[in-house]
């Protein structure tokens, strides 16, 4: 099963490197993923025009690539939110999370925001990958009853090829049980 994983994890990283090779633009864009999910009004409608900055992060993705940890997003402003085990059901502590990353969004009111379903190793890939995108969407789902747009969410399940901690312990498969938000640079106008 480990092997069956990898090479799981193994094609998703391929193809997501051969979709960027295959992009010959000189505008910077953000990086898709073959798992991604993204309303379509998301897509077409651009926030206006400002440079990304220190409150920018990059994707578990992209942290994985660059053989950086991703337990904690260190630039991101947005704190994880946690779920129990095989649930996408917002807990309290999740919630009041919530409350207070909305407090961000509503300041930052033209940042686009990229939320990523996480889960533990237990369950099969496409099982945890179901389950990460659930987990996602019950977050923007949240957000938008709090008055967030959701043509500025959009969501991507790694389920759970990429982990925050590797370790086969409780304690461990609950950090991985997670809703991450990537704070995504703003697109010039066009």
């Amino acid at each position: 099963m480990i092997h069956y994983r990898n090479i799981v994890f193994g094609v998703v990283v391929i193809l997501a490197l051969l979709q960027l090779a295959g992009c010959s633009s000189t505008t910077d864009k953000p990086e898709a993923s073959p798992i991604a999910s993204a309303s379509p009004a998301a897509e077409t409608k651009k926030p206006p025009a400002a440079a990304p900055d220190s409150s920018t992060s990059s994707s578990s993705l992209d942290a994985l690539k660059r053989g950086e940890s991703t337990a904690t997003p260190a630039s991101s402003p947005l704190k994880d939110v946690y779920f129990d085990f095989d649930s996408s059901n917002l807990r309290a502590d999740a919630r009041d999370t919530l409350k207070a990353n909305w407090e961000w969004l509503k300041s930052n009111s033209t940042a686009p925001i990229q939320i990523e379903g996480h889960c533990d190793e237990r369950g099969t890939t496409e099982y945890n990958l179901a389950l990460g995108s659930k987990r996602a969407q019950s977050v923007k789902d949240y957000l938008v009853t709090l008055g967030v747009s959701g043509d500025r969410l959009s969501t991507i399940s790694y389920g759970e090829e990429v982990p925050a901690c590797t370790e086969h312990s409780e304690e461990c498969w609950q950090k991985n049980r997670r809703a991450r938000f990537v704070v995504q640079p703003t697109r010039p106008a066009t």
